[in-house]
C-alpha cells in the first residue's frame, strides 16, 4: 500500500514520511518531523519537530505531538522528541519537546497513552507502558518499562517511576517509586508489590516472594531507609530483585514514597 495523504492535510515539504503512512483529514505535519513506516495519523492531529518517530505509531484525533516545551526558560533552541515503535496516542494526548539545546524528550516502544495524557519536556518513558486517561508527567520525569499510570495521576517534576510499577487513579506522585511496587493516594504511598503485574510479565512465584520480602523490609518494619537497605545488602539475591531495588533507591535524589 502506498502512502496516503488526505487532500485537506498539510504536510511541510521538509517533513519526511516513511512507506505506507496514512495521513487523515486536516492533520498537520510540520518541518523536522521524520515519520516511520506504517504510521497512522488520524484527523486533526498535529506533529511538530524536530521529531524522530518510529514505525507503526498511531495518533488519534487532536493529539498534539512534538510541540515546543512549555518551560518558560526555553528560548527557541533546537530540541528534540524521539519516539520508538508501535505506540498508540489517543485523543488529545500532548507530548512536548525538551528544553535545553540538543536534548530530547524520549518515549520508548509499544506504549499505550490514553486520552488527554500529557508528557512534558525532557521526560523519558520506557517500553510497554500504559498511561490511563489524564495521566500527567511534569518535566524531567523518568518512567521505566512495563509501568501503568492510573487515570488522573500527576507526577511531580524530576521524579522517577521504576520498572513494573502501577499507580492508582488520582494519585499524587512527589517522590520516586521503586521498581515492582504499587502506589496510591494523595500524596501517594507504596501499598504493596505489583504482584499481578509481575505475574503477567512472566515472573515466577519465588521471584515475586522475593519482591514481597523486600517490600516488607522497606515499608513494614519501621526501619529507616538506610537501615532497610543495609539489611537488603546482606541477603542472597539470585533473582536480582534486591540489587535492583538497592541501586534505584540509593540513586534517588527526591527520596522514595
Amino acid at each position: 500500500m502506498a502512502t496516503e495523504i488526505h487532500p485537506t492535510a498539510v504536510v511541510d515539504p521538509k517533513a519526511e514520511l516513511g512507506e505506507r503512512v496514512r495521513i487523515g483529514p486536516y492533520a498537520v505535519i510540520r518541518a523536522g518531523v521524520r515519520l516511520g513506516d506504517d504510521c497512522i495519523v488520524h484527523n486533526h492531529v498535529t506533529l511538530d519537530g524536530p521529531a524522530d518517530i518510529g514505525a507503526r505509531n498511531e495518533f488519534f484525533s487532536y493529539a498534539s505531538i512534538g510541540q515546543r516545551t512549555q518551560d518558560l526558560k526555553y528560548q527557541g533552541e533546537p530540541t528534540w522528541l524521539r519516539i520508538g515503535e508501535g505506540n498508540t496516542f489517543r485523543e488529545f494526548v500532548t507530548v512536548n519537546r525538551a528544553t535545553a539545546p540538543g536534548t530530547a524528550t524520549v518515549i520508548g516502544s509499544h506504549g499505550h497513552f490514553l486520552a488527554y495524557c500529557h508528557i512534558a519536556h525532557d521526560c523519558v518513558v520506557g517500553d510497554h507502558c500504559i498511561f490511563s486517561n489524564n495521566g500527567t508527567l511534569a518535566g524531567h520525569v523518568t518512567v521505566g518499562d512495563h509501568v501503568i499510570i492510573g487515570g488522573l495521576t500527576a507526577v511531580h517534576q524530576f521524579c522517577r517511576i521504576g520498572d513494573h510499577v502501577i499507580t492508582g487513579g488520582c494519585s499524587k506522585i512527589v517522590q520516586d517509586i521503586p521498581p515492582y511496587m504499587m502506589a496510591d493516594g494523595n500524596p501517594a504511598r507504596v501499598r504493596a508489590v505489583n504482584a499481578t503485574g509481575l505475574q503477567r510479565r512472566g515472573y515466577d512465584e519465588e521471584t515475586i516472594r522475593a519482591a514481597k520480602r523486600a517490600h516488607k523490609k522497606l515499608y513494614r518494619e519501621n526501619l529507616t531507609v538506610s537501615a532497610a537497605l543495609a539489611e537488603l545488602e546482606t541477603w542472597e539475591d539470585p533473582h536480582g530483585i534486591y540489587g535492583t531495588l538497592i541501586a534505584f533507591i540509593r540513586s534517588s535524589e527526591r527520596g522514595i514514597h
